[in-house]
């Protein structure tokens, strides 16, 4: 490709590997991507070493691992695409997206059945002890005969959804199927379920054996699970996140999980990924997952065409000559 050819394709800054996904090779001829995420240096000083210029950039993907500030956003003076892929857009500073009139594309509800699956997942491992007795089981023998703690059924159970959206609908559809009696809260009831609605968290988990966190992370819901709420839940009670980890009060949790004021947890995103309390490891009411609802091969697949779709529409659009 001539030099001249080269400078005319579209720049695009990956701040993140986008779960994994090599998306350059399907698209090699028509964007030139930038792989910020494998370098360790400043923005600026990747993109001098790219033989980048900053204007040269006009699109970035992302994911929820990687913050595009605001500082990201005003080092980019062409940028006008930020595509992450996540459902959440809380890494992305969006006053700054706004003001400069930036397009956000996420992926909507592109996973929104795997992270519904995930949930359900957990909380069946949490509750059978799945993960706990593979590890048991791994080691035993005459000289360890069977005392292993009993597990408990999931049918009957209340459970209290935290976000009736996409993905907690999702979630009530596929427990319901298990006889679980659904109940949840969000930030305004909705007319169209005849589930039970919880103006309180506090109330909620009261009244709950366990509790979903499906709910985007905003100022009003960072934290929503504290310690109120885990002691309202009781040492019977179990908590399953697949939200963000902000939305819980991280270190009350190994409190509460370690000192047995709650049964259990299934945890699939955390307060500081990819740093995952080190107390939660010799936990065997704890199953961990790495922030990994949406790894999938399928998943792969249908993150990279959704991607390219959205570069593809983006830069088919002519900018408009003042």
């Amino acid at each position: 490709m001539a030099k001249e050819e080269e400078e005319e394709v579209p720049a695009i800054l990956v701040l993140a590997s986008s779960f994994g996904i090599d998306i350059k090779s399907q698209n090699p001829p028509k964007y030139r991507f930038l792989e910020a995420f494998s370098s360790n240096l400043p923005l600026l000083q990747f993109l001098q070493q790219q033989q980048t210029l900053p204007p040269s950039v006009r699109a970035i993907i992302c994911n929820a691992l990687k913050p595009v500030t605001a500082d990201v956003i005003r080092s980019l003076p062409s940028l006008g695409l930020i595509v992450t892929a996540s459902a959440g857009t809380d890494h992305i500073d969006l006053t700054e997206c706004r003001r400069r009139r930036i397009q956000v594309v996420n992926i909507g509800g592109l996973f929104t059945a795997d992270v519904a699956d995930m949930a359900v997942v957990l909380l069946i491992d949490v509750l059978f002890k799945i993960s706990a007795g593979d590890r048991f089981a791994r080691n035993w023998g005459l000289s360890k005969p069977l005392g292993f703690p009993f597990g408990s059924k999931l049918g009957g159970k209340r459970v209290g959804i935290i976000g009736l959206g996409r993905i907690g609908g999702e979630v009530a559809k596929r427990l319901e199927a298990f006889d679980c009696i659904i109940k949840y809260h969000s930030r305004n009831k909705n007319p169209s379920v005849s589930y039970t609605f919880y103006s309180n968290v506090v109330d909620l988990a009261s009244n709950s054996d366990v509790l979903v966190l499906c709910c985007p992370l905003t100022e009003q819901t960072r934290q929503i699970i504290n310690k109120e709420v885990m002691l309202a839940l009781g040492k019977d009670g179990i908590i399953i996140n697949v939200g963000r980890g902000a939305l819980i009060d991280e270190k009350e949790l190994v409190q509460c999980l370690v000192k047995g004021e709650i049964r259990g947890a299934g945890l699939d995103v955390f307060e500081d990924e990819p740093n995952v309390p080190k107390e939660l490891f010799p936990l065997d009411n704890v199953v961990l997952s790495p922030h990994a609802a949406a790894l999938t091969l399928d998943g792969f697949k249908d993150l990279c065409d959704y991607v390219t779709k959205s570069l593809d529409t983006f830069f088919s659009i002519k900018p408009q000559v003042s």
